[in-house]
């Protein structure tokens, strides 16, 4: 029997919670429904599976190999802790944004 590992593959997603509910929303944007469960709010994101419901905790995950039946799902807390870690991106300063932008255009100046 051949063994195989998963990829590490890199994704975007957003916990939806009462203070990010609206940047969920808008992170989500296409095939989605804000609406109430229980009193709580709730989104009802359309996918190839159906529709499913992300409740308040819940992740929004962007599909990193989208469809245009699935580009984003809900996953519970405890699922995706266990599933994906944080990566840490270096954010470039000004000076190297500076510098990438006159390289770009072969633009020489001394400081």
């Amino acid at each position: 029997m051949t063994q195989y590992r998963k990829k590490p593959v890199v994704i975007e997603a957003m916990q939806f919670t009462d203070e990010t509910k609206d940047q969920c929303y808008n992170f989500v944007r296409c095939n989605t429904q804000a609406d109430f469960e229980d009193g709580k709010p709730v989104l009802r994101i359309q996918t190839s599976e159906g529709i499913m419901t992300a409740k308040i905790g819940d992740y929004i995950i962007k599909e990193p190999f989208a469809t245009p039946d699935r580009q984003f799902y809900p996953c519970k807390p405890g699922i995706f802790e266990a599933t994906y870690e944080k990566v840490e991106i270096k954010q470039p300063q000004a000076q190297e944004l500076t510098t990438r932008f006159y390289d770009d255009r072969l633009t020489i100046e001394s400081k």
